[in-house]
């Protein structure tokens, strides 16, 4: 023992589990009377915010759900949703926002392995949780959300959430934290194939995540923040809490609209929002009649897989500034950020634009982010070069996989996060992934990234989106198969100029053998299934 601790310990006066829940008292208390909340003609105050989500954290009380019960809400970006991730907590429970885009089999598969003992229905989803419903052995209770904006649907459930909260106490002391490790959320990845895996977050976790965020993008008291994200997509990668925890102003959506979040950004002075990828490629290619040009500061966070520079540079010329953030489920969503080092402000846009579609350097609240040779567990050299798998640690990296140890030991071994993310270290320090593990393409011998081949195609002004798979070569082993979407209005481009164009911007090599003009399949976060794609390559 050495002085500093000789006499010292932790107690109530120093020492307070971590929790986001404290970040909406403590909002509630600074700007009581400020709007938090902005829906259709709705608008809460952070005081009005505060009472409510006491309220459901009663309601749910009462009926004898609490500390380690699962409380599941499927709704898009509404004041219920976002209430539930204050209510549910406070209740002690540990809440599961479902993905709305999934199929009956997927729900009922989700409700039944995380145990849930109550649902949130907003009656636009009414119809697939019948469906999920019947598949069960057992349904929770369930509880209807008729939301001002939702079209027409069913209402589910013996009551409706409304009536739900008035059976709560607005003044209802909520039991405390008593361990930050404690789980809180479960969210579900949208794996490809076989049954999604539950990823347990925990108190300490979404704390710091929430904090990281404010500090990475900027958060302040002013921000206006869009919800284009998805609040069930690792809990809106924690901006649910990270925008109260600074009492900026929630601007709900119910489902991404070009034109509506334009209008939006203009009504409401929107200062911040995320999105994947293809989020940015809506917003780039909605018709020029909608598109507006603003005179305050939008900021852009992007991730969920690499954005292409061609998409980063059509948005900065639209006027907005885009932040390449870097993570999984499993990491509370943002774990890396293309921090902008003032060196590149002089670079021109396309440049800047590359630079920028870099994963780039560990968050604020991380310990540890590198790419790593997993056969000589040792760094690959900063070479811009060689390929690693990034790996990640920290309070900011899930509990585990629900369930299944086997997979948590698996992605834990050696003390550390596997991505599955394979990746190059620049000489600057920065990380940027070339490829998942599983879509690299090996042809004669060659390691070809699909990410790089995506660049290029994306880059040409009549190409929307693309994609890039392996397609088996008698003779190669593998070669590239490029599917590209066309840009609206596109129509005349030809097999033969895009090849051309590959072999103006790549190896010849890497030039696509096949390409195939479609629609591209997306999971239900808006990525693009590129197992299925691979599918139909090897039927070519």
């Amino acid at each position: 023992m050495t002085i500093y601790e000789e006499g010292l310990s932790a107690n109530n006066a120093n020492y307070t589990p971590l929790t986001p829940v404290d970040f909406l008292e403590r909002a509630a208390e600074t700007w009581p009377n400020k709007t938090a909340i902005i829906h259709g003609t709705t608008r809460r105050t952070y005081q009005e915010f505060l009472e409510r989500s006491k309220k459901m954290a009663s309601a749910i009380n009462k009926r004898k759900i609490g500390e380690g019960d699962v409380v599941s809400i499927i709704a898009p970006n509404t004041p219920a949703m976002l209430e539930s991730h204050y209510g549910v907590i406070m209740s002690g429970a540990v809440l599961n926002a479902l993905n709305y885009r999934l199929d009956a089999p997927t729900i009922a598969f989700i409700l039944e392995h995380g145990e849930s003992k109550l649902v949130m229905v907003d009656k636009e989803f009414s119809s697939v949780m019948e469906e999920a419903f019947a598949l069960m052995k057992k349904v929770p209770e369930v509880i209807g959300i008729d939301d001002e904006l939702a079209p027409e649907g069913k209402l589910l459930g013996e009551i409706d959430y409304e009536t739900f909260l008035m059976e709560g106490d607005p003044d209802y002391q909520w039991p405390r934290v008593k361990d930050e490790w404690a789980s809180m959320a479960l969210n579900y990845t949208s794996g490809t194939t076989g049954n999604p895996k539950g990823v347990v977050f925990h108190h300490r976790g979404a704390f710091l995540n929430a904090m990281g965020n404010a500090v990475a993008f900027g958060l302040d008291s002013s921000t206006s923040y869009l919800w284009t994200l998805p609040m069930f997509h690792c809990n809106g990668w924690t901006f649910t809490w990270g925008v109260t925890a600074v009492g900026g102003s929630h601007v709900c959506l119910r489902s991404v609209d070009p034109e509506l979040i334009f209008e939006l950004i203009e009504e409401f002075k929107v200062s911040h929002m995320c999105g994947a990828p293809i989020v940015l490629n809506m917003l780039v290619h909605a018709p020029d009649q909608v598109k507006k040009k603003y005179k305050h500061l939008v900021q852009i966070a992007t991730g969920g897989a690499a954005p292409p520079s061609a998409v980063i540079a059509s948005m900065e010329k639209l006027g907005f500034k885009v932040l390449h953030l870097y993570g999984l489920t499993e990491t509370y969503g943002p774990s890396g950020i293309c921090a902008w080092p003032p060196e590149w402000d002089a670079l021109d846009l396309e440049v800047k634009a590359t630079r920028m579609a870099r994963q780039g350097v560990g968050y604020p609240t991380l310990e540890g982010f590198r790419v790593v040779n997993p056969d000589t567990l040792e760094d690959v050299p900063a070479d811009a070069e060689t390929i690693g798998e990034i790996w990640i640690r920290g309070n900011t990296v899930m509990k585990g996989y629900l369930k299944n140890p086997k997979a948590s030991a698996e992605v834990f071994e050696h003390g550390w996060f596997h991505s599955g993310d394979l990746a190059v270290m620049h000489p600057d320090g920065y990380a940027e992934v070339k490829d998942r593990s599983k879509d690299i393409i090996i042809s004669g011998g060659e390691n070809i990234s699909s990410l790089e081949i995506e660049e290029a195609l994306y880059k040409h002004p009549k190409i929307m989106e693309a994609a890039v798979v392996a397609r088996p070569d008698d003779k190669w082993g593998e070669t590239p198969c490029a599917f590209v979407t066309i840009a609206p209005g596109q129509a005349d481009l030809s097999e033969d100029e895009v090849v051309q164009w590959c072999r103006a911007n790549l190896a010849s090599f890497k030039i696509p053998k096949t390409i195939i003009f479609c629609e591209l399949p997306k999971t239900s976060t808006g990525k693009i299934q590129k197992f299925l794609l691979r599918d139909q390559a090897k039927g070519l």
